[in-house]
């Protein structure tokens, strides 16, 4: 044990190489290297300067930003000030690229691994747009599959051969959130559950949702939390990456 605490790297666990402190915020520049994918800025209830200041130590090492929860004010004065942009109102994020990075939805033609992003009904459709925007920024291909609620089982069921070609499903359903259950057992891939707040009365601002997917009997569906699209996208993201990392690894032992 000993011989192995001694081999990791100082770099790895906190060096000042890997953050950076600025004036409100210390940035964690390393979390592209131990998790994958960089630090993820929360946009609500931070100043514009700030997260000026944030985007721009990023941008410095290379790395592609994405800011969540940002409001059409605040992303208006970023994008005066960075280039490679993409605001989406729906979803209230901001992307900003580096170099030609590709800032567009990655569509899943010539991909071999996707993300099925899933809605109960319309208007679960701007949690789904944060899901979609966050699996765009890792790089993630992602199939739109919408307003296939329970109310018309039909619809669902024309959509199961789509939904088992994904390497991970999100779900976004209000209401009394249903879908994920009534999809899960229809597919062998792992289904994470968003809860909306989609609804009124005994929804109970997501509430109803939350607990009924928490409480599914189907193995495969996992949760996160109300209207949380960035969570449902990046844990999904993380499935299916991997799996693309793993189908890479492969190959090339076999070349080898």
């Amino acid at each position: 044990m000993e011989a192995a605490a001694e081999s990791i790297q100082a770099s790895s666990i906190g060096a000042g190489t890997d953050m950076q402190t600025i004036p409100g915020a210390t940035v964690d520049l390393g979390r592209l290297t131990r998790c994958g994918f960089g630090e993820v800025i929360y946009g609500e209830g931070k100043s514009t300067d700030l997260m000026t200041q944030i985007v721009q130590t990023q941008v410095a090492v290379g790395q592609g930003c994405l800011i969540t929860r940002i409001d059409a004010t605040a992303a208006a004065q970023l994008r005066r000030v960075f280039d490679n942009t993409r605001y989406n109102p729906s979803a209230r994020t901001l992307r900003i690229g580096c170099g030609d990075e590709n800032l567009d939805p990655i569509g899943i033609e010539g991909h071999s691994t996707h993300v099925a992003v899933v809605t109960a009904g319309s208007t679960d459709a701007h949690v789904a747009e944060e899901a979609a925007e966050t699996l765009s920024w890792m790089g993630v291909a992602c199939e739109r599959i919408d307003d296939i609620g329970v109310a018309g089982p039909q619809r669902l069921l024309a959509a199961v051969p789509r939904l088992r070609a994904a390497a991970a499903i999100v779900v976004v359903a209000g209401m009394e959130g249903a879908l994920p259950a009534a999809l899960a057992g229809h597919v062998a891939t792992p289904v994470i559950a968003v809860p909306a707040s989609t609804g009124y009365g005994a929804n109970f601002a997501g509430l109803t949702p939350l607990m009924g997917m928490l409480t599914s009997c189907a193995a495969n569906v996992a949760v996160v939390n109300i209207d949380a699209g960035f969570k449902g996208g990046y844990f999904a993201g993380l499935i299916a990456s991997g799996i693309a990392n793993a189908k890479t690894e492969a190959a090339s032992s076999e070349e080898a």
